[in-house]
């Protein structure tokens, strides 16, 4: 670039990024991905709007029967026609929300443990790829695994919980077999890859600078993760903890197979217990008259809870990008 006098010359270069005129089978190309794309985001929700929809229509006559007092009773008697969710309501609740409380301090921790440089790099490569082989595990072997090695091994550290803690409500029963406590922490193993993964790409996404910045004002290790590096990914973990919070309620054939699918109400996690998912599992296929409108209504019971986590996500999410 040359300047003569007041005025400024530009190469014969410049003419290569002036617009260029497009050809009418290139805009037809753009507009043809432009309108599937947004036929297929469309899609998606239609059909969610379509489940919803049927789930709710199927569950109409359960509704003017049972109205509000289908959420609070525990009754469950095909015969007299007499249903109440509250036992599995309270029981997916209750495996969710504990097998959330254990899960999320250990996949933080693994994702962070794989992130920095704490281990040599080819161990921290090791255990993300078993982290990442633990989510590929089918939910029914994990079942099994539960069923004739997990229980029977934790059965007599069960048994002390309910002999030193059993005037606490949750440790009241004798674990006697499966029961709620199991199905807890077979759900923490299966929604431990869904937090680790989530959280590890979340941390490797903070950038170099604030680590740098971090150790060059004199912070340690620690400090530095803890109140540089996880505030800065805090929002991507917590949309994977909500993420796996929705899996976890959700979680159909392993926590059937372990929690002792008990209609009963009890307070304990020892006892055998009932979630909204395991019950649809068991008795959907026998299902008549009422009883298929009651189990309707369960599943758009369960289907508000989840859409009420992902919402909470949501704005939970853009809560903490704003602040951090």
């Amino acid at each position: 670039m040359s300047i003569y006098g007041e005025f400024l010359v530009l190469p014969k270069t410049t003419d290569l990024y002036l617009l260029r005129s497009r050809p009418p089978s290139e805009k037809l190309i753009d507009l043809t991905f432009r309108n599937v794309v947004i036929s297929m985001a469309a899609m998606v929700a239609v059909v969610l709007f379509g489940i919803l929809v049927l789930v709710f229509t199927g569950s109409v006559e359960s509704m003017g029967r049972y109205g509000l007092r289908f959420l609070f009773t525990s009754d469950w008697n095909p015969v007299n026609n007499d249903y109440g969710a509250f036992a599995a309501i309270y029981g997916t609740i209750v495996t969710s929300t504990f097998s959330l409380l254990i899960a999320v301090p250990l996949g933080v921790g693994a994702a962070i443990f794989i992130t920095e440089n704490i281990i040599p790099t080819r161990i921290r490569e090791a255990i993300g790829i078993m982290v990442e082989l633990l989510a590929a595990i089918p939910s029914v072997v994990l079942g099994l695994w539960a069923i004739y090695v997990m229980e029977p091994f934790l059965r007599p550290l069960l048994s002390g919980l309910h002999e030193y803690l059993g005037w606490i409500p949750f440790f009241s029963t004798k674990p006697i077999g499966p029961g709620t406590l199991p199905a807890i922490l077979i759900l923490v193993i299966m929604i431990l890859p869904i937090i680790t993964s989530i959280s590890r790409d979340s941390l490797n996404q903070v950038p170099k600078k604030l680590r740098e910045a971090s150790y060059g004002i004199g912070a340690t290790r620690w400090t530095t993760i803890f109140k540089v590096i996880v505030p800065a990914a805090v929002s991507g973990i917590a949309g994977g903890v909500l993420l796996a919070l929705g899996r976890a309620m959700g979680e159909t054939m392993a926590v059937t197979m372990i929690i002792g699918n008990s209609n009963a109400f009890n307070w304990s996690i020892l006892s055998p217990g009932y979630t909204i998912a395991s019950m649809l599992a068991n008795q959907f296929g026998e299902a008549d008259g009422a009883q298929v409108s009651s189990l309707m209504y369960a599943a758009f019971v369960l289907m508000v809870l989840t859409l009420a986590v992902n919402v909470v996500a949501q704005w939970l999410v853009k809560r903490l990008s704003l602040k951090y």
